[in-house]
């Protein structure tokens, strides 16, 4: 059964009574008031109701509380056992959730329920509804403006051993036996007695990982062929095949070896490391991982936050600097591919930038062209290093157009022509025959003249490259910097860069709630900047003791009224009853 209780319904008296003025100023001036008062009552609860039934079944946890306890989890750093201790003892989050009433049914959740509610938000992608719903909620109340943000990634690991490719092809093998002895045991009798003393023991895993160097490649040719034994001996057996644990053997073999078919005698080949793609199996317990050649095996979060440029010490501490965007990647992917997706995503939630600060790598002019669309300005230098001891395009004087003006000697070109996304500039042969920096510049001699032919996009890149080195432009980019300090508050505060899960749909979740605890920490610390102190709770006492005053007031002249019509009916048949 659905257990809610309605937190946007006022109290007519206050239940927090009992709490002492300085540490009740405590708790509103932390993230429990500002979670009490502006999130709680907004928490996409109606998500979560078609899982449950309004007439059938014992009842839910109160699903607000529900809600904010993950959230909470997530934000400091918490294992399921100590989120129960928390939720059962901790005051603050008992005033974060509204909870005055001190019964097990409010305040008790054991870490199965924990489990399987957050199971639920898991499997049904339902983290980003409570981003969204939070991050808009504190956008209204202060006034975050979005026009201006930045964009950055940082790299993040599961709870997974690092492997290497012995230990990728030992673990999966050591999976598979495993998993068949437990569900398949007469087929596990199949196997060579050999093949099982050698990898399903866990104390004969051990000498794997003693391998010395020159003889790693041995080693590593040796489990591969037995890997693929394993595959042919039970390719033909549909419940073994059907396993897992027997896909993964096969993935690995599909991603880290070559098989040479023969007529008799099929052979496997280890390939070389380079030949290895980045998104092959970086640990049999955790499938989703991949592999970084700049960070490493794990994920990669993107996130998108707002900005305020300027160096006031009072416009920066009052001014909220909100993660408007999260996403999780695989580690390979490129962080190219996450700009547009981020500009979509804070457009569609009326969050949307007009400008946004980046690092060279979202800087691709396919991504520029699709901002451009969307009315959002990327600032941003472009990717690669300018030769310099060659001229390049960008020292060319070039028109907003794209066409050429003048070359770095100060020469027009004679001519100019475009067909379709061609360019083609000509300049006088007299003059770039005997410029001194001939060698080096891109304007090649042609039958008439000396011609420079480039396309759209160089021309494009050659305006960015020229742009990059004014002061306008470092001015605009250094703010770009500050969120760096945003991924170290991110792994500092929440411990994301190292979960206690495994999994992309468990990643991408803890990922997502941390930053919403990034945003609900960083709120409360300007909330209690400007709090005003005494006497907003001297006024709240005021207002309470006025209501009271006018209940009571309301509630005496009820008590005249009766009074004197009970003296009025007592009268009457006094009266009665001398007459008879």
């Amino acid at each position: 059964m659905i257990h809610l209780k309605d937190h946007k319904q006022g109290e007519l008296f206050d239940p927090w009574h009992f709490l002492s003025p300085k540490r009740r100023q405590l708790l509103d001036t932390s993230w429990p008031g500002l979670f009490k008062n502006e999130i709680l009552p907004e928490l996409p609860v109606s998500k979560l109701l078609p899982f449950f039934k309004e007439d059938f079944g014992r009842p839910t946890k109160e699903l607000y509380t529900v809600l904010g306890t993950l959230v909470c989890q997530q934000t400091f750093d918490l294992t399921d056992n100590e989120t129960c201790d928390q939720l059962a003892f901790n005051i603050q989050w008992h005033y974060a959730f509204n909870i005055p009433e001190e019964s097990d049914a409010a305040k008790y959740m054991c870490p199965k329920t924990l489990w399987s509610m957050r199971k639920i938000l898991v499997d049904n992608e339902m983290d980003h509804f409570l981003f969204e719903s939070i991050t808009k909620k504190l956008s209204e109340v202060f006034k975050v403006d979005t026009d201006q943000q930045r964009i950055d990634s940082v790299h993040i690991k599961s709870n997974m051993r690092r492997l290497g490719r012995i230990g990728i092809f030992v673990k999966a093998i050591h999976k598979f036996l495993k998993n068949l002895k437990r569900h398949h045991p007469d087929l596990f009798q199949s196997v060579d007695a050999e093949l099982v003393e050698k990898y399903l023991p866990e104390k004969s895993l051990q000498c794997f990982s003693m391998v010395k160097p020159s003889e790693s490649q041995q080693t590593l040719s040796s489990v591969s062929n037995d890997l693929f034994d394993l595959l042919i001996q039970f390719k033909a057996h549909p419940k073994a095949a059907g396993m897992h644990s027997y896909k993964q053997l096969s993935r690995i073999l599909n991603e880290q070896c070559q098989v040479k078919k023969a007529e008799a005698n099929p052979t496997v080949e280890v390939k070389p490391p380079k030949e290895v793609p980045s998104d092959s199996l970086q640990n049999p317990s955790d499938p989703d991982a991949s592999y970084s050649g700049h960070k490493g095996q794990g994920y990669q979060v993107q996130i998108m936050e707002t900005y305020t440029p300027s160096e006031e010490p009072a416009i920066k501490e009052g001014t909220l600097n909100l993660i408007t965007h999260v996403d999780v990647q695989r580690a390979h992917e490129s962080d190219a591919s996450a700009l547009v997706p981020a500009i979509e995503s804070t457009t569609q939630n009326d969050l949307g930038p007009k400008e946004i600060l980046a690092d060279s790598h979202y800087n691709s002019d396919e991504n520029r062209q699709q901002a451009e669309q969307a009315d959002v300005e990327i600032v941003s230098p472009t990717m690669g290093r300018k030769n310099k001891t060659r001229i390049s395009l960008s020292d060319f004087e070039i028109s907003e157009k794209g066409v050429i003006l003048s070359c770095p000697q100060a020469h027009a070109p004679v001519m100019v022509k475009k067909k379709k996304t061609r360019h083609t500039a000509a300049f006088d042969s007299t003059i770039c025959s005997q410029c001194p920096e001939q060698d080096a510049c891109p304007v090649k001699p042609g039958k008439k003249y000396h011609y420079l032919r480039y396309n759209e996009k160089e021309s494009r890149i050659a305006k960015r490259r020229a742009y990059e080195q004014s002061d306008e432009f470092k001015d605009r980019y250094r703010w770009r910097a500050g969120v760096e300090a945003t991924m170290s508050e991110y792994d500092r505060r929440t411990g994301a860069k190292k979960l206690r899960i495994r999994g992309f749909k468990s990643v991408r979740y803890c990922a997502v709630l941390k930053a919403i605890g990034i945003n609900l920490l960083r709120a409360a610390s300007i909330r209690r900047a400007s709090y005003p102190g005494e006497k907003t709770a001297k006024a709240a006492e005021l207002a309470q003791s006025q209501v009271i005053f006018i209940i009571k007031e309301r509630f005496l002249s009820v008590l005249q009224y009766l009074k004197n019509l009970f003296n009025r009916q007592e009268l009457f048949y006094g009266r009665m009853l001398i007459n008879f």
